[in-house]
């Protein structure tokens, strides 16, 4: 590890002067573990926070949970979701909770505004207060609390580090990224669940390996199948209407998942054959180092990738992610004053 991980990786100008830079890192490694490109520091060791769901999902799915409960598609790609709180997101979590006999007052995520705008002001044209299911994290915990009844595991305490649940889902997450369990940081959550901090190299060949799962035993790998195709067949039940993770699969129709984490974090999953015939799945992780709290940065540094990839087109980003990527600063006469964009050189080399 370097002394200093990060590097420029996306400035914002205004005028003739570079007003604002983000720095940080980001790792691409293949299912074989092959490290293909990077920026900054590969090794540099961080919390993945909800870019880690995807594989938190697996233990679920890898002991048979999907047909014990008979999992659709949304109900899976709701437990990997970091949702915005919409009707659609609270319907689906309310809807599996009741058929699992669970309810809301089970999860221990708390509670936390509604980000989706629309749905706040109904909530408050209509009096209510959100609850635990409108928390973006609740898809996760009705996973969990689904992972101790398929076990027969107490359900209370289920966030606990030390709980079964917790120690086979770190296990897992162990594998999955071919690192030591003893050496992963533990940390907790917004949520209130078990974090991991780990290499970004690792966490993106544990993520090339969600996406190419050959090489695994044929219960992981069938779980990460289930789990790549629901994300991709559910973007909107993975984050909500224009978020980057939604309009980004959106636009790539199978190609890729998405998923981000707080504090500037975000992976990328390309499937095999994304980038051209034959091409191998690969992983991508992303710190911002300042934490992006307004979320500019990462999606500009995930646009930039994917389009050097040859997988999202310029046209698909001008259409579908004009307001995420690459973009003009305009003011509040709507001139453009300034502009946002990469500032990293990236090339791939298989």
């Amino acid at each position: 590890m370097t002394a200093n991980p990060y590097e420029p990786l996306v400035e914002i100008t205004r005028g003739p002067l570079i007003e604002s830079i983000h720095f940080g890192a980001f790792a691409v490694v293949d299912s074989a573990g092959r490290l293909l490109a990077s920026a900054g520091d590969p090794q540099h060791k961080t919390f993945l926070r909800s870019s880690s769901k995807p594989l938190q999902a697996l233990p679920l799915l890898e002991h048979g949970g999907a047909k014990a409960f008979n999992l659709s598609d949304a109900e899976i790609a709701i437990m990997c979701a970091s949702h915005t709180g919409t009707d659609l997101h609270f319907n689906t979590i309310s809807a599996l909770q009741a058929r699992l006999g669970l309810s809301e007052s089970d999860l221990l995520c708390g509670v936390e505004p509604v980000s989706d705008e629309p749905t706040r002001d109904a909530l408050i044209r209509r009096g209510e207060h959100p609850t635990p299911n409108r928390h973006d994290c609740s898809g996760k915990h009705t996973g969990f609390l689904a992972l101790a009844k398929l076990f027969g595991y107490s359900k209370e305490d289920y966030i606990n580090p030390s709980h079964p649940l917790q120690q086979l889902v770190i296990k897992t997450f162990a594998q999955m990224i071919d690192y030591p369990l003893e050496k992963i940081d533990v940390g907790i959550d917004g949520c209130s669940v078990p974090v991991f901090g780990v290499p970004l190299y690792n966490a993106a060949l544990g993520i090339a390996r969600l996406c190419d799962p050959s090489r695994l035993g044929p219960e992981r790998a069938a779980a990460c199948r289930l789990v790549t195709h629901a994300m991709t067949a559910q973007p909107i039940l993975v984050a909500g209407p224009g978020r980057f993770d939604t309009a980004a699969m959106q636009l790539g129709a199978g190609k890729f998942i998405s998923k981000g984490g707080a504090e500037g974090y975000q992976i990328l999953g390309i499937m095999p054959g994304a980038i051209s015939p034959g091409s191998p799945a690969l992983g991508v992780a992303i710190k911002i180092s300042d934490g992006d709290r307004i979320g500019r940065a990462k999606p500009i540094v995930a646009t930039e990738i994917l389009r050097k990839l040859g997988i999202l087109t310029e046209e698909q980003i001008r259409t579908g992610l004009a307001q995420l990527a690459a973009r003009p600063v305009t003011n509040w006469r709507d001139l453009e004053v300034g502009v946002m964009r990469p500032t990293f050189e990236f090339k791939l080399s298989f």
